[in-house]
């Protein structure tokens, strides 16, 4: 009886292990996918302000955006990230990358050798994003300055150093389907929603999250928590930005400031560097489709503490 028990519960885990691993497969594009083509340089500079590479990725203490060393340190509650290098050099960036290798790691969050990469890389968003649009980032990227160096390891504490279990996450959160416009809406609308969904990623901070980083999409836009723990991310729809015209935030894209006379701060002063960048057209798209989410009640903004006497 013991012997039958045993032999049950070992086939019950050998079945087990055999499930998660399938469930927990990353996903690839594979080159047959991608067919020659001509690069669009203009289009991938474009892509790369819009997404914010250089935000992130750009080598910290040094003022060329296009050097893209990486090795700035992400602090969140899962444990601390340090952005690689994504600069063209072969040895320490992604020189030797190929074209489907990187549209592996934007649209489905896969890294070179079929490894999950951890979702502070904001590919939930970015897997929104066109291909032809990804493939021309990766050929404006190779265009920038190769720096050397690599960012040390993450520090993250078990079971959040598991990647294979990035899998189960991407089971219960990763939507890894292309925009599609809406044919009731007018172009620039729907320019401005490929751009804030897809490429700008704006609701992987202005969105609270729960215990295991998914994004509440109730509250999509609403504001919340820095996920780098530092602070409150302020809630972007019309409950936040009510007062606000398309004309204020489209003038906010461009030089930070707001209608109240303010400037930008913190993690978005790096935003609005790279939007700045960006077309007039695309400013004011993405302001005309911020400026149409509904009025959205985020959580609740926990009282300041009062300053010592």
């Amino acid at each position: 009886m013991a012997r039958t028990i045993g032999a049950v519960i070992l086939i019950a885990a050998i079945i087990g292990v055999a499930a998660f691993w399938l469930l927990t497969m990353p996903e690839t594009v594979s080159a047959d996918r991608l067919p020659q083509r001509s690069a669009n340089l203009e289009n991938g500079r474009t892509v790369f302000y819009a997404g914010g590479c250089a935000e992130c990725h750009a080598t910290p203490k040094q003022d060329d955006r296009t050097r893209l060393g990486g090795g700035l340190a992400l602090t969140s509650e899962f444990g601390t990230f340090h952005v690689p290098n994504i600069s063209p050099d072969p040895n320490d960036g992604i020189g030797k990358w190929t074209e489907a290798e990187f549209v592996s790691a934007v649209l489905r969050g896969t890294a070179p050798g079929g490894v999950h990469l951890y979702p502070a890389f904001p590919y939930p968003s970015y897997a929104h994003a066109r291909l032809d649009d990804v493939r021309d980032l990766f050929a404006y990227i190779k265009t920038l300055p190769a720096v050397a160096g690599r960012a040390p390891p993450n520090e993250l504490p078990f079971p959040f150093n598991i990647r294979r279990a990035v899998g189960l996450w991407k089971l219960m959160f990763f939507d890894d389907t292309t925009f599609t416009p809406d044919p009731a809406q007018s172009p620039q609308w729907n320019r401005g929603a490929y751009l804030v969904n897809a490429l700008a990623h704006c609701a992987e901070c202005h969105s609270p999250r729960n215990a295991l980083g998914g994004i509440v999409a109730a509250q999509r836009f609403a504001g919340g928590p820095n996920p780098e723990g530092r602070g409150w991310v302020p809630n972007i729809t019309q409950k936040g930005l009510g007062d606000w015209s398309e004309s204020d935030l489209a003038y906010f894209l461009e030089t930070g400031m707001t209608p109240e006379g303010d400037s930008a701060g913190g993690s978005m002063a790096q935003v609005i560097r790279n939007t700045s960048q960006l077309g007039k057209t695309d400013r004011e798209a993405i302001a005309a489709y911020i400026k149409s989410l509904p009025p959205v009640q985020g959580p609740a903004r926990p009282p300041r503490k009062a300053k010592a006497q």
